[in-house]
């Protein structure tokens, strides 16, 4: 057990889950897509907390703050069926399980107090207000098209797809298909399949339950056995 406890430990500390710079965390983070993953793994929030203390990711959220595209993308995103796969993956009992076993290991809290306790994570605070990266970011705030970005951003082009999305109805089908997806659930999903198999219920697949105005779906679900009991013959 205390192997156990100490190779999580090491490895929450040494293998970085998300590989990617202060730019792509940020992406990450207003991406209604992808913006839960962090929450997902108590390995993959030790990472998350970790580059989250890096002043360079603040930076870059607030860079993309100003910035009128990011609110497009993210209302975009929201429209995206991936998003109810994103938050309903959060109700997936082995989620809840990674976070029970997190909840009592020390080692846990060990790597996140060391994360704040560590001089490599305070000092560059100190040094933040006078980084290329904050004078950057002060320059744009005194640029003038910038602004100008902002009171041309409602009839951009791409405010006007955003606008026209919802009047798709391919839309409003994938959404449905991604409702009855039991991948969407994660182990929710794969739990139906064998309740339903002493049943003798035709399981629907992801591609059958996507259309739920298929003939072809609706004569399987009327070919369900019936045993109806006969007469005994009279010997």
């Amino acid at each position: 057990m205390k192997t156990t406890s100490l190779l999580l430990a090491i490895l929450c500390l040494t293998q970085p889950v998300f590989a990617e710079g202060p730019a792509e965390t940020a992406d990450r983070m207003l991406d209604p897509t992808r913006n839960t993953a962090a929450f997902k793994d108590p390995k993959a929030f030790v990472e998350w907390s970790n580059a989250m203390l890096n002043p360079a990711t603040s930076m870059a959220l607030a860079q993309k703050g100003i910035d009128p595209n990011t609110y497009l993308r993210m209302l975009s995103g929201m429209m995206n069926p991936a998003t109810l796969q994103n938050y309903m993956q959060l109700t997936d009992p082995a989620m809840a399980m990674k976070w029970a076993a997190a909840g009592i290991d020390p080692n846990f809290y060990t790597a996140l107090l060391g994360q704040g306790l560590n001089p490599a994570n305070l000092l560059p605070w100190l040094t933040a207000p006078v980084s290329p990266q904050a004078m950057n970011l002060g320059m744009q705030m005194l640029n003038p098209a910038m602004y100008g970005n902002w009171l041309t951003a409602p009839v951009s082009p791409q405010a006007m797809n955003t606008m026209m999305a919802p009047l798709n109805p391919n839309l409003y089908m994938n959404w449905l298909g991604a409702g009855m997806n039991p991948k969407t659930y994660g182990s929710w999903g794969a739990m139906a399949s064998p309740l339903t198999a002493p049943l003798a219920v035709p399981v629907l697949t992801p591609s059958a339950a996507s259309n739920p105005f298929d003939p072809n779906l609706l004569l399987k679900m009327l070919q369900m056995p019936v045993a109806i009991p006969g007469a005994q013959p009279n010997k």
